[in-house]
């Protein structure tokens, strides 16, 4: 595996945002209209997809006072926002800017549109100001631009095939998890430290707010009151899930810190990144350990997601947590089949939790899942793990995870519609 295309692939998929991604991705798209427009419009069209509308539906926008929705989404883009920050979009936000998006929420047309597309990450906006108007739109990633046009001019006209889209650049399909064990065995550490210490900061951060701070549900903090309060044990696992879940806690409910994102979502990369921080600390580990530790859980979660899809019914952090069950054994030394049997383990266990939009249960989940990922590696470092055959399970690893893709794109599709229908009524 070329170092180079792998180090391309962590460029584009860790990046930071603010906030839940699908609402910053239509924060950012409606700022890019506004820019294209040149001028404050009077009416906004959005047409989104039903996963766009899932995940927007529930979570607190941060820096925004507690507004939650598509449409404040769009005014917050579309009257403060800053395009060229892409998910950092509305990042440097005060009073007076959240008064001006919410007068602009109160005094403009702003219709959203339920595109019913295939694609599971459309967002497209038309923006009007007189005789004047704007087009921008997005497929399949958060910031990927595939069209700009003004009064109707086409000013880009990217082509992306919908079918059988991988990214806008390096192409994920030279990952396996032999090739990451690999890697993260013998990459060269300075190659991918500053990516990684963002990681680590950014990550560590959010989760100490919601840890210390009154955030959605708080499960994070509440795992770690039990454990003082001597209900749970105060181990490394459950250190490590109140620690990631923490995290959720506070950028579902409005937290304005940023966070590192792992393909497409910052649970994800809380989910792929936390729970290795906190086991590498808590272990005493080296921070280069530690780090060859986030490039296998990161890349691993990268794989897992490309097969899954980038909006799905299958909840995305079970794939990062399933990278993190194999993670957890690698940075125990394991070999690559007790590490593949770690995310066999985890696979055969927790795919079937739904992805029902963005919201404060996302930390719940982290924690379920974490909590599995540490049975799955401790099962597989005692040389016990599912066999092919067993249901969805196969005889090797990238095998079940090719039924992970089948099973979220061709079996969920309907469980998809569903979802949303019982969202909308």
């Amino acid at each position: 595996m070329e170092i180079e295309k792998v180090l391309n692939i962590l460029k584009e998929e860790i990046v930071p945002a603010l906030g839940c991604t699908e609402p910053i991705a239509i924060a950012y798209v409606s700022a890019k209209a506004k820019q294209v427009l040149g001028v404050l419009p009077k009416r906004v069209d959005i047409y989104v997809s039903g996963n766009m509308i899932k995940n927007v539906k529930s979570v607190i926008i941060p820096n925004s006072d507690g507004m939650i929705g598509i449409e404040a989404a769009v005014a917050l883009g579309i009257s403060v926002g800053n395009s060229d920050k892409e998910l950092m979009v509305i990042s440097a936000l005060d009073k007076n800017d959240i008064k001006k998006a919410q007068d602009y929420l109160k005094n403009n047309e702003i219709n959203v549109i339920h595109d019913h597309t295939d694609v599971k990450l459309y967002i497209k906006v038309e923006a009007f100001y007189e005789d004047d108007s704007s087009l921008v739109e997005i497929k399949h990633f958060h910031t990927n631009i595939t069209r700009i046009e003004k009064n109707g001019k086409v000013l880009v006209d990217q082509i992306c095939n919908d079918f059988d889209f991988k990214t806008t650049s390096e192409d994920r399909s030279v990952l396996n998890i032999k090739s990451i064990y690999d890697l993260a065995k013998e990459i060269d550490i300075k190659k991918v430290e500053t990516i990684f210490d963002q990681v680590i900061q950014l990550n560590s951060n959010i989760a100490k707010a919601g840890l210390n701070e009154e955030f959605g549900v708080n499960i994070g903090s509440l795992i770690q009151k039990n454990m003082n309060d001597g209900v749970y044990g105060k181990d490394i696992r459950n250190k490590c899930v109140s620690f990631a879940s923490a995290g959720s806690d506070a950028r579902m409910s409005g937290c304005s810190l940023p966070v590192m994102t792992t393909s497409g979502s910052g649970n994800q990369g809380m989910a792929a990144s936390l729970p290795i921080i906190k086991y590498s600390q808590e272990k005493n580990l080296s921070k280069e350990k530690m780090i060859r530790g986030l490039v296998f859980s990161h890349l691993a979660t990268i794989h897992l997601k490309t097969n899954v899809g980038r909006l799905s019914a299958f909840c995305g952090v079970m794939c990062a947590t399933s990278a993190v069950s194999g993670a957890i054994s690698f940075l125990e030394n394991a070999d690559y089949e007790t590490v593949a049997n770690s995310i066999t383990n985890s696979l055969g266990n927790i795919s079937g939790i739904i992805c029902d939009g963005a919201k404060a249960s996302c930390a719940t989940k982290i924690a379920t899942g974490i909590y599995a990922a540490f049975d799955s590696s401790m099962l597989a470092l005692n040389n016990k793990y599912l066999h092919g055959g067993e249901g969805i399970i196969s005889s090797n690893v990238e095998e079940t995870i090719k039924n992970i893709g089948i099973l979220s794109k061709s079996g969920m599709k309907k469980t998809d519609e569903v979802i949303l229908d019982i969202m909308q009524s």
